[in-house]
């Protein structure tokens, strides 16, 4: 159902209320956008809070099947919340309707998972962000894969990228990485002078630069491609931040090519995550033989191995003649995860 755009921002405001009055010993911010996509509705969820009894939710595929749904988000308390955890939320709710229409007047895009424009992919993964800030072009079902790779890059590893991003462009591909120094920085670059599309996943909020020699290349993905950021729009850079935009690259793109990465690179966070989502992972053969982690990697489903970009080039031939087996695998791995 697409919302109208007063309804869009209530939804939006509630969404907002709801990841700043957390309560972390039950949820997550992941658990709530869950929920919130699955009921259609950040009120029903945040009326659910203060009131469980009166305002149930199911955390069910079909919430109108009571006797077959999940538990319900926040099953452990079936209370209404307490006066003071009433007012709390209640006071976040107002708070939110100003920032969130506070943002709209800068000309931030916040786009919520209730948002028809929310990518379609990204939906598809368990761990979803609940919300992004869009700096750019929009595509739904953006067709894109992630280059990605250490900070500190050898000449050898930024022509691998470049020449890999080149190979995407020439196929129509996006090219998506995650905005930092070394690889990401060179693959971005090579997509923008050929004329391709890229896309940026940052590790900061949307009005934030890093690191600052990026600063330019930022804005320029922003006016020829996109940038997308899952956090407040001033959140600065944390050991936090970055493993979770890997997560989202991973859900965003139809797979990784991992160019270099030591053996503690933040790098294997997004690999791993990609072959937990249903991704194809490419490492090229020095991460394979180079690391204990791709080592472990290597011959489960979905991890290829190359040696060349003529060799990544042909995996993702085989891999994007065979949609329908990538979204098949994709809609199981959900199903078994929401199962345990």
């Amino acid at each position: 159902m697409t919302l109208r755009a007063d309804q869009l921002l209530h939804e939006n405001a509630a969404l907002v209320a709801l990841l700043d009055t957390i309560d972390r010993k039950r949820d997550s911010w992941t658990s709530i956008a869950n929920a919130v996509e699955r009921n259609g509705s950040a009120i029903a969820v945040f009326n659910h809070e203060i009131d469980p009894i009166n305002n149930r939710i199911y955390d069910d595929e079909d919430p109108a099947d009571y006797e077959n749904s999940e538990p319900t988000l926040f099953d452990d308390e079936q209370i209404p919340a307490s006066p003071q955890r009433k007012a709390t939320l209640e006071k976040a709710l107002a708070d939110a309707q100003r920032q969130v229409e506070s943002w709209q007047g800068q000309g931030m895009d916040f786009i919520s998972v209730l948002d028809e424009r929310y990518p379609n992919r990204l939906r598809q993964v368990v761990d979803m962000p609940p919300f992004l800030f869009a700096d750019g072009m929009l595509v739904q079902d953006d067709m894109g894969v992630s280059v990605v790779g250490s900070r500190e890059a050898t000449p050898d590893s930024v022509a691998f990228a470049q020449e890999t991003a080149s190979m995407l462009v020439g196929h129509d591909l996006t090219v998506i990485a995650g905005l930092a120094a070394g690889i990401d920085a060179a693959a971005h670059r090579r997509a923008l002078d050929e004329g391709g599309r890229t896309v940026a996943f940052i590790g900061t909020g949307i009005t934030r630069q890093y690191p600052v020699q990026n600063r330019m290349l930022q804005r320029e993905i922003s006016e020829r491609g996109l940038v997308l950021s899952q956090f407040w729009p001033d959140q600065g850079p944390t050991r936090y931040t970055f493993p979770m935009r890997n997560a989202s690259m991973s859900g965003y793109g139809l797979a990784t090519v991992v160019v270099q990465a030591g053996e503690h690179s933040g790098t294997r966070i997004q690999a791993r995550q990609a072959q937990q989502h249903g991704r194809p992972v490419i490492l090229r053969d020095t991460v394979a033989q180079g690391t204990q982690w791709g080592r472990k990697l290597v011959g489960k489903p979905g991890v290829y191995v190359a040696s060349s970009v003529l060799e990544v080039q042909q995996i993702l031939q085989d891999i994007l003649h065979m949609p329908d087996v990538i979204e098949d695998a994709m809609s199981q791995l959900i199903d078994m995860t929401l199962v345990r």
